[in-house]
This record gives C-alpha cells, structure tokens and sequence, in this order.
C-alpha cells in the first residue's frame, strides 16, 4: 500500500461518506454498496465504498459531542 492510499472501516468502525459529509457505524456491505448508520443510533444509509473513509479525530469527537448533546436534551 502506498502513504496515499485509505484503508476503508471495518464493521463497527466509525466512518465519513466523504459524499455526504456525515459520520457513521459501518454495519456492512450490500451490493457493492456500505451501509452507515448514524453514531446516535437511526436510520442507516448506503455510500459508494470510494467516499467511505476513517473520520479525522475531530471529526469523531465533534459527532460523539453532538449525539451526548442530543440525549441529555432529551433526557437519556
């Protein structure tokens, strides 16, 4: 592999769809598609595997602070 290249989540990881911006759980893969559900829990979404890359450590932070935000509002 070269320093260029991506590795893409495995199942479970943390990731961004570079296409959407968004973060989330990896949960598979489906006709050549990866499934990402949202860190906080909700509906799942499908990206092109090329958009699927580990997020940045601020990223995943900033995510993680939004979901926590999010549940103590609503008192979970």
């Amino acid at each position: 592999m070269t320093n260029n290249q991506q590795t893409r989540p495995e199942i479970g990881e943390p990731a961004v769809d570079r296409a959407t911006g968004r973060v989330g759980i990896v949960m598979g893969e489906v006709g050549g598609r990866v499934q990402l559900r949202p860190i906080g829990g909700g509906i799942e979404w499908e990206a092109l595997p090329a958009q699927v890359v580990p997020p940045g450590t601020r990223e995943e932070l900033s995510t993680r602070l939004a979901v926590r935000n999010r549940h103590s509002r609503i008192g979970l």
